[in-house]
């Protein structure tokens, strides 16, 4: 009988650990250099202040007075602080899951997805802090795609689920959306031309995708997307708005993509209470918080150091954390 060396290391898996253990440390690096970066070519005026320079003292539409500073915006730039916090968390919480945990869930260890949401939620940080920091217009329109990178997310999630989709495929369609957005968006405008608001509809679709999750049948797979209505007039849209002006919310249609593609049952089930009971109620509140966002609102003080929209800043981006620990909580049925 041969002699089994166990002294010789299992290469393979020393390279994966290895690499677990880095990915936290490069995020980090990365959101330091960008924040270098970002300070360096404010100071040699590389990424255009001048856009904004005849704003200087007046109140920005998101309240805050616009300063000579590198943040124009201060407050409500550094507030994005929160949303890096929450990613690199993440990845914390992630590059250190017991092995015997990986594979069972998609959010238990550094899978593909479970980086492509932290990824997503790092980037609505610079995003964000690049439109409150110089207020221009190509920092509005990473703002915007940051916010779309992370919304449609979710519901991507779900409908690959039950529509059994190949991870290539589910990649493949969310890169592809993402880059024709990014395209329109720059070109268009925030509605695209076509009057479509993508972030307020993944909203939508989130919501209606989440229920087909907990109770799909093939019934309500057809009835789901009237919960988009709801949706809507919880976010002030009321029914009689979209029918009135059918032009204008033409995308009410869409309320139905989740059904389309939803072919089976879900394999999995989620636990709702806390984290994703807590999610929501933070970000409903965080959103009547940035409804006073906004220059002769009630609460708006242009000078204060504490702005309601930078308060907004803070609570979605514990938001995105509560769901994140909600999604770590699936299992197979």
């Amino acid at each position: 009988m041969e002699h089994q060396d166990n002294s010789t290391p299992n290469i393979k898996g020393h390279n994966t650990i290895s690499w677990r253990n880095k990915v936290f440390p490069i995020s980090v690096g990365a959101c330091i250099s960008f924040l270098v970066v970002y300070v360096i070519l404010s100071v040699l005026n590389i990424i255009d202040l001048n856009q904004s320079q005849n704003s200087i003292g007046e109140v920005s539409r998101w309240c805050e007075r616009i300063s000579s500073s590198i943040f124009r915006e201060p407050t409500n730039a550094l507030s994005n602080l929160g949303f890096m916090f929450a990613g690199l968390s993440m990845l914390w919480v992630l590059s250190r899951d017991r092995q015997d945990s990986l594979g069972k869930n998609q959010f238990h260890g550094l899978t593909p997805v479970s980086m492509l949401y932290a990824g997503t939620v790092i980037y609505l940080g610079p995003g964000s802090m690049l439109m409150h920091g110089t207020n221009t217009n190509w920092g509005g329109w990473a703002d915007n795609l940051s916010m779309i990178m992370y919304i449609i997310l979710p519901w991507l999630i779900n409908v690959g689920k039950m529509g059994r989709w190949p991870k290539k495929n589910f990649f493949a369609i969310y890169t592809t959306i993402i880059l024709i957005y990014a395209i329109l968006r720059w070109f268009l405008g925030s509605k695209l031309g076509i009057n479509l608001d993508l972030f307020g509809l993944s909203i939508g679709l989130w919501i209606i995708s989440e229920a087909l999750f907990r109770f799909w049948s093939t019934r309500f797979r057809w009835i789901s997307g009237f919960l988009g209505f709801a949706v809507a007039a919880v976010f002030g849209i009321m029914p009689i708005e979209i029918f009135s002006n059918i032009d204008k919310f033409w995308w009410v249609i869409l309320f139905w993509v989740p059904a389309i593609f939803s072919s089976n049952p879900p394999l999995y089930q989620r636990t709702y209470v806390p984290w994703f009971s807590v999610g929501m109620i933070c970000y409903l509140l965080a959103f009547a918080i940035w409804l006073q966002g906004y220059p002769n609102t009630a609460f708006c003080n242009p000078d204060s150091l504490i702005q309601p929209h930078a308060i907004w800043h803070l609570m979605t981006a514990f938001s995105t954390w509560c769901f994140f620990k909600f999604l770590r909580t699936e299992k197979a049925v």
